[in-house]
């Protein structure tokens, strides 16, 4: 998942309006898709229109940044008296298995600490809760210091080891569970360092991500993955612009762009594409109207997310918003059913139940279902 934060524009990349009083300054330009146009800010994504598919008539009602995350994130809207896992959890969840060394979801962070979510798992509890990897950075402590030698380090283990079993005879419970968990994935983590070192790959790969932040954190990415990781978030940020809306999306848009296109041809060149799904998502769009800063504001009336890889249908559109973009007129949708489309485009049954406390919850909204469209 590329989550752009902050809110990017539709009308700036999938579903441009030039020539209308809300289209502002940029072109629309042909994709590898006959028919389809995105945004000129786009060009390299552009040629790779053929394996995505746009949804085009995303409805969420919503225009809080952090209400607009939840939302889009786990499928619902808040509810006072539950709290839902994210897709990450979700994905972890049911799609990784035991023993593949790596952590089953992770996030890459623009910044901030490297640590351990204690709320985006919700009731699928801490084993799926997401691990951030701050700049791209490896977990804090995950390399052995130099001066700690392996018989050492072993025999560190095995005393642990001991007080662990012994302290766990009288006293076992959910978090110790829970924490033994953490620490054995973490061991087999370290065992898997080198898929951090980004420095070592072909310098001509590299050259396509770009040698930025977000170039290295998508690299990254495709590193992670093909190590056997179940889901990876990256954030790009910040998309929030209330003013010079124009300017901010020249600069952000060509970060994006062209990892992003190499990402696509990474997966499909290494035999990863069929089993992948790649989303492009935000917490909401722009609003049609460009303000008198130069900017647009929350919008989440009518806007796009964009999906390819496993299970998607490449070069469909769906949905569709009138000629200036201020409402969807055909095939209107939430993230409830994009969240069911996630999940029946990886093979799996959304309809299905968690049994938290032996309460049963459906994994996805039951109120919504998939996005029929632009499934294989």
């Amino acid at each position: 998942m590329v989550y752009l934060a902050g809110g990017s524009s539709q009308l700036e990349t999938w579903d441009p309006k030039p020539g209308t009083d809300t289209g502002g300054p940029f072109k629309a330009i042909p994709t590898s898709v006959t028919g389809t146009h995105i945004s000129e800010l786009l060009p390299f994504t552009a040629k790779q229109m053929h394996r995505l598919a746009l949804v085009r008539g995303v409805n969420t009602g919503i225009n809080d940044h952090g209400q607009g995350q939840i939302h889009m994130l786990t499928g619902r809207k808040t509810e006072p008296a539950i709290q839902y896992p994210e897709i990450g959890a979700v994905a972890a969840k049911l799609l990784a298995r035991d023993g593949d060394g790596l952590p089953g979801h992770l996030q890459i962070t623009p910044n901030g600490s490297s640590e351990f979510s204690k709320k985006d798992s919700a009731f699928l509890g801490p084993k799926f809760s997401s691990i951030a990897l701050a700049n791209g950075k490896p977990p804090v402590d995950l390399f052995r210091p130099a001066n700690l030698t392996d018989s050492v380090d072993q025999q560190r283990e095995a005393l642990r080891q001991k007080l662990n079993d012994r302290f766990a005879k009288s006293r076992k419970s959910a978090q110790t569970e829970a924490y033994t968990e953490s620490y054995d994935q973490a061991a087999q983590f370290f065992q898997k360092q080198s898929v951090f070192a980004v420095d070592k790959e072909d310098p001509k790969v590299a050259a396509r991500y770009g040698s930025h932040d977000f170039g290295r954190h998508m690299l990254l990415t495709r590193r992670l993955l093909e190590a056997g990781v179940t889901f990876v978030k990256v954030t790009h940020s910040n998309y929030d612009t209330h003013h010079e809306n124009f300017d901010f999306h020249i600069e952000q848009l060509a970060e994006f762009d062209r990892p992003f296109a190499a990402l696509i041809d990474d997966l499909a060149e290494r035999g990863m594409w069929e089993s992948t799904l790649v989303i492009v998502m935000a917490e909401f769009g722009r609003t049609p109207r460009i303000n008198e800063r130069y900017g647009r504001d929350h919008w989440g009336t009518a806007w796009s997310v964009a999906l390819g890889g496993c299970g998607i249908k490449g070069g469909a559109v769906v949905g569709k918003t009138n000629a200036n973009g201020t409402a969807v007129t055909d095939r209107q949708v939430n993230g409830g059913h994009l969240f069911h489309t996630y999940f029946r485009a990886l093979g799996l049954d959304p309809t299905k139940n968690f049994y938290p406390n032996e309460r049963p919850v459906p994994i996805a909204d039951p109120k919504a279902s998939e996005i029929t469209e632009i499934l294989v």
